[in-house]
């Protein structure tokens, strides 16, 4: 058996997340699993470094999946893209050693968020939007204090009986590009749905309805408060993996 590494890139508007599901829902895990299964007629199941939720998008996923065939990795990606839909591109094929997991052996992962100050028809497809000029000085101070290591509880929906709610987060910065704002966030591991919890909480905090004080409690709550909602999944791409 070969343990072979690869990169996925995806659009994820029309798809329910990366992570397999039972019934016709389309998943990416499910799209590629069933194409590698018919072009290498076995059975597959792949890991990903990150499961991303319904229409999150990916520049550079990891997946690593094992085979028994002898098919040459550059005529099993070409295989892949031939048959995936155009919306799930797949590059960079590697056989790995047997301990290498995409999820358990990833050390960094990184996501950036982008975000429009008012609607658009063609870039809203990739960015989530602000409705107005919130204060990007107000939330870059507030995304410099995430650095470090804290309990992320307030900021997921994750079941609660999970005892892995602590994540060290090594870079957290607001920025400028061409029209967007981008936030970029580095981090051993996430919880569902963080960014786009974290996203949305700094933006009210931009456009004057929350202080940075006020963040900090929420933080420091460790609970979830029913007036946070996740920024739209249409900013978010799972950008880069480091092992």
């Amino acid at each position: 058996m070969k343990n072979i590494r690869i990169t996925v890139e995806y659009d994820g508007t029309s798809f329910a997340g990366w992570q397999r599901q039972s019934g016709r829902i389309t998943t990416v895990q499910g799209e590629i699993e069933a194409a590698l299964r018919m072009i290498l007629q076995e059975k597959i199941s792949l890991a990903a470094a990150g499961r991303t939720d319904k229409g999150v998008h990916a520049k550079a996923q990891t997946a690593n999946f094992l085979t028994a065939s002898s098919m040459e990795l550059p005529r099993i990606v070409h295989s892949l893209n031939s048959v995936l839909p155009r919306s799930i591109r797949v590059s960079d094929p590697e056989e790995v050693s047997h301990d290498f997991h995409a999820r358990h052996s990833a050390k960094e992962r990184q996501y950036r968020y982008f975000l429009l100050e008012e609607p658009s028809a063609i870039y809203g497809r990739f960015a989530g939007c602000s409705f107005g000029k919130p204060d990007i000085e107000v939330m870059q101070q507030i995304a410099a204090s995430l650095v470090g290591t804290h309990d992320f509880s307030a900021f997921s929906k994750e079941d609660r009986d999970n005892p892995g709610r602590i994540c060290t987060v090594t870079a957290s910065e607001w920025y400028r590009y061409d029209r967007y704002l981008v936030y970029q966030i580095s981090a051993n591991r996430f919880l569902r749905s963080m960014v786009r919890y974290l996203v949305d909480t700094m933006i009210c905090a931009g456009k004057g309805t929350l202080s940075a004080e006020e963040f900090q409690r929420i933080l420091d709550s460790r609970v979830i408060s029913h007036s946070l909602k996740p920024a739209l999944a249409s900013g978010l791409f799972l950008w880069k993996v480091t092992y």
